[in-house]
């Protein structure tokens, strides 16, 4: 999980040109679900290090990058392999279950 906040400035970079997938999880301060999702989120992403990069867009203040996929509830999660969306999927569920639906893209 990293630290780095994503914005219109360094997505493309940080995102589409990266060698591994990369998850995106865009949510809010004010939502419940997202909130349930973060630290699920993290966990993943800490035991998915080197075959997955995992990072997080505040829809409220990255509205642009949220409209350009398509977001339409939070939390959404987009999946990224080779510079494109591969996956997008949205709302709370348990940690297995989005384990199972990352699983097909870290190999």
């Amino acid at each position: 999980m990293s630290d780095l906040v994503l914005t219109e400035a360094n997505f493309d970079q940080t995102v589409l040109q990266s060698p591994t997938p990369v998850l995106v999880d865009f949510w809010a301060e004010w939502c419940g679900p997202c909130r349930v999702m973060s630290p699920l989120v993290d966990e993943l992403g800490k035991e998915l290090d080197g075959r997955l990069a995992v990072y997080k867009v505040n829809v409220d203040e990255q509205g642009a990058l949220a409209q350009r996929f398509g977001v339409l509830s939070i939390p959404t999660f987009v999946v990224f392999k080779g510079g494109k969306a591969v996956d997008q999927f949205a709302g709370s569920m348990p940690k297995e279950d989005l384990a199972a639906r990352l699983a097909p893209h870290v190999g």
